[in-house]
């Protein structure tokens, strides 16, 4: 896949963050309930967790939260205290459809941000004194974090059913 300029410094980001997203829900696609929620190594985390967590704590924190000073988006931060676990009660396709969700509010918020905005909110204390100083620096960021977890899910998957997302040969 190429990446080539799609306008501004945020759209150029941007595609190049919707890539690492299709990875994510592409890697996980034709997977069961079971093998959603199934722990594959030591640490506890299963692929619907990790796909959640993205949601939440990445698409909802950083764009809506942190970029765009949503009141309602810091509210929701607060009504979870782990979105890596997910109940066995909530369906597997309401935390896709919710990850879904988040990346479309999220790309209005980045759509919608000059690429030199501070952010609007601030977790105090969260994070020491590392804090990003724009959006484009956000975007980096979690272009970062949404490839590196899509790796996790890559090996994971591979642990489940043996399938590779992207192989060299």
């Amino acid at each position: 896949m190429t990446y080539t300029p799609v306008g501004t410094a945020n759209e150029t980001l941007l595609a190049c963050l919707h890539g690492q997203r299709r990875h994510v829900l592409g890697i996980v696609a034709g997977l069961s309930d079971a093998d959603l929620r199934r722990p594959v190594l030591p640490s506890g985390w299963s692929c619907l967790g990790l796909i959640r967590h993205l949601a939440h704590d990445v698409e909802l924190f950083w764009f809506r939260a942190v970029v765009g000073g949503d009141p309602a988006a810091v509210a929701a931060l607060a009504e979870t205290t782990d979105a890596w676990q997910v109940g066995e009660d909530v369906p597997a396709q309401q935390v896709l459809d919710f990850y879904q969700r988040q990346i479309e509010l999220a790309d209005a918020v980045v759509r919608a941000t000059p690429a030199d905005a501070a952010p609007a909110w601030w977790p105090d204390g969260r994070f020491g004194d590392w804090r990003p100083g724009d959006m484009r620096a956000i975007l980096l960021h979690v272009i970062t974090e949404t490839a590196c977890h899509a790796g996790h899910l890559d090996a994971a998957r591979e642990l489940i059913d043996g399938r590779r997302w992207l192989v060299n040969t």
